[in-house]
């Protein structure tokens, strides 16, 4: 299934097992924004909405598009964010976009792995509803990283992907699609109408919504895609 990198082993977050970092205490650190604090020029973010449990919370990696900022994405996101009581772990790429798209995978994965670490040792999240989410570049790397890593990551969401490099597979997860039909940027018929049938081939559940719009991510669509993560 890969489509732009060969099969050379599957990309791995991290070296640190994330089923062996110790829970969080209940409560967890307090509701609102703060920075990951992983990086000087770029870094990112963490939000923790007060309507997340102070128990077991579910957890939405997202990916923002090429020059994107972690503010950007949030801005999003935040109100179905805060309706769903999701906490949002936001990180920045290194350069200007996600590594693969560069070429390769290298810093991000590895700042991708100390930022889960750093968030599932300091909030209580549910590790059963770990979703990785992105928008355009974002939505490209979320796909490729969620394939390859379906033992953390139990859905993705991809709004407006361009295409998807994963180097080799691991479990299940369940996929949200979503894209404009009137995309300048990514064309949905190269895109999103050539990745979905690619993934329902290769057995993996899809939920496809095309939406008449450009290249972003309507409140709706953002809404129906939560909704997705947390139906299970």
């Amino acid at each position: 299934m890969p489509d732009r990198t060969a099969q050379q082993g599957r990309v791995n977050i991290g070296s640190v097992p994330l089923a062996e970092i110790p829970p969080a205490p209940p409560s967890g650190s307090p509701p609102g924004q703060r920075p990951l604090d992983l990086g000087r020029r770029r870094d990112g973010l963490i939000y923790r909405p007060p309507s997340a449990s102070a128990i077991q919370a579910p957890l939405i990696v997202l990916m923002h598009g090429a020059g994107g900022r972690a503010q950007g994405m949030l801005a999003m996101l935040k109100p179905q964010s805060d309706a769903a009581g999701v906490i949002l772990l936001i990180p920045e790429s290194r350069g200007a976009t996600w590594d693969i798209i560069m070429g390769g995978y290298g810093p991000d994965i590895a700042l991708l792995g100390k930022a889960l670490r750093k968030v599932f040792s300091e909030y209580p999240i549910d590790h059963h509803r770990v979703a990785v989410a992105g928008f355009s570049d974002g939505a490209t790397y979320a796909l490729s990283v969620g394939l390859m890593n379906g033992d953390i990551f139990s859905h993705v969401l991809a709004f407006a992907p361009g295409f998807m490099a994963p180097t080799a597979v691991e479990g299940q997860p369940k996929i949200y699609v979503s894209h404009g039909t009137e995309d300048p940027i990514l064309p949905i018929k190269a895109c999103s109408r050539r990745i979905v049938p690619q993934l329902k081939q290769a057995g993996y559940e899809v939920l496809y919504r095309e939406f008449q719009g450009g290249h972003t991510i309507p409140p709706d669509i953002a809404r129906e895609g939560i909704e997705f993560f947390l139906a299970d």
